[in-house]
């Protein structure tokens, strides 16, 4: 059975969702949680497979925030937005946040019991409106002849993490020199490993000397 956490603040949603999973026998409902604090907690107890998360949640930490940081506590976890914003800058900070997926509420009940199942294989999902228009932003981009390197994707803090870690600081050390804490370098590299496609630091090495990154002062 796919084991699953419900996160949204709003408790009638919580239960419709429960409702819809439960009356289906491959879905389990371990948990639910009201915001991303909660959601996180009830994560680490459970470990699901797949996260159901609401991205606007007033109280706590919202959908995406706690998205970013369940992908590093959690990787094999996976987060699917559950969401009422069908809005693009929405979808692409989720992606960046590391959610596998992203869904609208007011999707058919099928289109959601597919996205759970696809998710939770390790597979990507986005409702049909939103793939047409990355595809078409893609290819605005490239008839614009802008770059399509993945390094540009990457924030000014993200860049330096990823010289530094290529250049054989631990994260204690990097969190000393850029006066931030070691969990959010933790944070940082994960993103930069997800961004770029890396699985390893051999691989983070070779990328970084591609970029020229490894210059010692």
């Amino acid at each position: 059975m796919i084991k699953i956490i419900i996160v949204d603040d709003h408790a009638m949603v919580r239960s419709g969702l429960r409702m819809l999973l439960s009356s289906k026998g491959e879905f389990n409902v371990v948990a639910e949680a009201s915001d991303g604090d909660e959601g996180i907690l009830a994560a680490l107890e459970f470990n699901p497979d797949v996260i159901l998360m609401d991205l606007s949640m007033p109280n706590g930490k919202d959908g995406l925030t706690a998205a970013s940081e369940l992908k590093v506590l959690l990787p094999e976890t996976a987060i699917l937005i559950l969401t009422m914003h069908d809005d693009d800058e929405y979808l692409f900070r989720a992606i960046h946040a590391g959610a596998a997926g992203y869904i609208l509420k007011s999707a058919p009940h099928e289109e959601l019991l597919t996205a759970i199942r696809t998710v939770s294989c390790g597979d990507a999902y986005l409702y049909p409106t939103a793939t047409k228009r990355l595809m078409n932003e893609y290819a605005d981009r490239m008839k614009r002849g802008e770059s399509s390197d993945l390094f540009d994707t990457l924030s000014d803090r993200e860049k330096e993490v990823l010289a530094l870690t290529a250049k054989g600081y631990a994260n204690k050390e990097i969190a000393e020199q850029l006066v931030i804490s070691v969990k959010t370098v933790e944070t940082h590299k994960s993103h930069v490993m997800e961004k770029l496609g890396l699985k390893s630091r051999p691989e983070l090495i070779k990328y970084a000397m591609k970029k020229g990154l490894l210059q010692f002062d």
